[in-house]
């Protein structure tokens, strides 16, 4: 029970790091006059997660034990978000030295995700503990870690601020020094995984045959929705503030608490995850988080913050988003589980995480960038605000581009869904 409860906080902080800042910095970005690159901060995370987790990951498997070097990670990490911190605080922002030290605080925190739960099954197994029965009850808590990391930006007041990031590093510093007293991991005796082993490169061999190409592809592409809402969801609720007719409402000032919503969805769409696979099979599945995507962003175009009805419209976004989330992440991760010869079950895991989380996340985040420039921050000028409000004429103009930039992204949902309904061949057997 005791190691339950020590990894139980291991997990609450890991992702209570990620959940202080992930969600509301670019409403941050957006306020100090870098709403143009906004796209970059999330694209970074998935131009790193080519590359960092699978070096870390061979370093703690021949060199350094798994804790110490999740507790080295988690310690770099804090260390350049504070500096980014630093940089973002200052009267005139250097761009480059701010998204240096972020590029580098997230290239070492991406690799933790993998190690942490290393980490966690190598202390449960030395107690003797069935991973599968025990470990998801304690990763569940890493979810409400992101949330209670996301409200506390939110009613602090740190998501228009530099503060996230300097309550970020303090998180990760605390989880640093935590980490170096969990129990040892004992680095791989004889051989160990290949460069080419760790990145997956060998269940490239997997596009050989149609049905899993034409899977990992639809991945990609549904795994550019993946940073859309966590990149504009923020600065499109907190811009409410800045449009007439539309300023000082409670949703406005509390994105972040209406984004938690998200989460807790999310964490409550995983139980129904078994059920709809047996009865329905990966292709409706995969097909329900695909229209769930198109309603996501559906809602968030016609919804606000500010109007009874706008409230509703958010807030059932928010709730759609669980089904989105895990009916694509952990049925499609599942899907590949069954799918693959078992010699190559986890470098198939590496391509699937490589597709979405790296490619697709990274080319997502840089296309919705491109549109929102186009629609909205086009039309977006401080110097026009009078008392820091845009005038009615132009007010509407920027929540309606705002409105068309999310059908934008809900149109491409539903493009990307209708292409899999016809090109994915796949025979379910219905089981009891």
């Amino acid at each position: 029970m005791y190691i339950k409860t020590r990894l139980t906080v291991m997990n609450f902080f890991q992702f209570a790091v990620w959940g202080a800042y992930l969600t509301s910095m670019g409403a941050f970005l957006a306020g100090a006059g870098l709403a143009h690159q906004i796209g970059w901060f999330y694209a970074v995370q998935g131009f790193v997660s080519l590359f960092m987790p699978a070096v870390i990951g061979i370093i703690a498997d021949r060199w350094v034990p798994a804790q110490k070097m999740l507790a080295l990670c988690h310690f770099l990490a804090a260390v350049f978000m504070a500096g980014a911190a630093y940089y973002g605080s200052q009267t005139t922002i250097c761009f480059a030295s701010l998204f240096t030290c972020y590029t580098l605080s997230v290239a070492f925190y991406m690799p933790t995700l993998a190690l942490s739960n290393s980490v966690a099954y190598t202390a449960l197994r030395q107690k003797g503990l069935d991973t599968v029965k025990v470990f998801p009850p304690i990763r569940v808590f890493g979810t409400v870690g992101f949330i209670v990391a996301m409200l506390t930006t939110n009613f602090a007041h740190f998501q228009g601020s530099y503060v996230q990031w300097y309550f970020s590093a303090v998180l990760g510093i605390v989880l640093a020094v935590y980490c170096l007293t969990l129990p040892a991991c004992p680095v791989a005796q004889g051989e160990s995984k290949t460069l080419a082993d760790a990145l997956g490169l060998k269940a490239f061999a997997l596009f050989k045959e149609k049905k899993m190409a034409i899977f990992f592809i639809f991945s990609m592409m549904l795994g550019m929705c993946l940073q859309v809402t966590n990149g504009f969801a923020n600065p499109f609720i907190t811009g409410f503030n800045n449009l007439a007719g539309f300023t000082g409402s409670w949703g406005a000032n509390n994105a972040n608490a209406l984004i938690s919503l998200s989460q807790i969805s999310e964490t409550l769409c995983i139980l129904l995850i078994p059920f709809f696979l047996k009865r329905y099979g990966i292709k409706k599945v995969m097909l329900i988080s695909m229209f769930a995507w198109v309603l996501r962003f559906g809602f968030l175009g016609l919804g606000n913050p500010s109007t009874a009805t706008g409230i509703v419209l958010l807030v059932t976004s928010m709730i759609v988003y669980g089904v989105a989330f895990d009916f694509f992440n952990i049925s499609g991760s599942l899907f590949v589980d069954q799918e693959t010869d078992a010699s190559i079950r986890s470098s198939a895991q590496g391509v699937f995480m490589l597709m979405t989380n790296g490619f697709g996340a990274a080319i997502g985040s840089l296309a919705a960038q491109k549109v929102v420039n186009t629609l909205v921050y086009a039309h977006t000028n401080p110097a026009l605000m009078v008392d820091g409000v845009y005038p009615p004429a132009l007010s509407q103009t920027i929540m309606t581009g705002w409105s068309n930039a999310w059908f934008v992204f809900a149109g491409f949902a539903l493009v990307v869904a209708l292409l899999f309904a016809v090109c994915f061949k796949y025979e379910h057997k219905a089981q009891a």
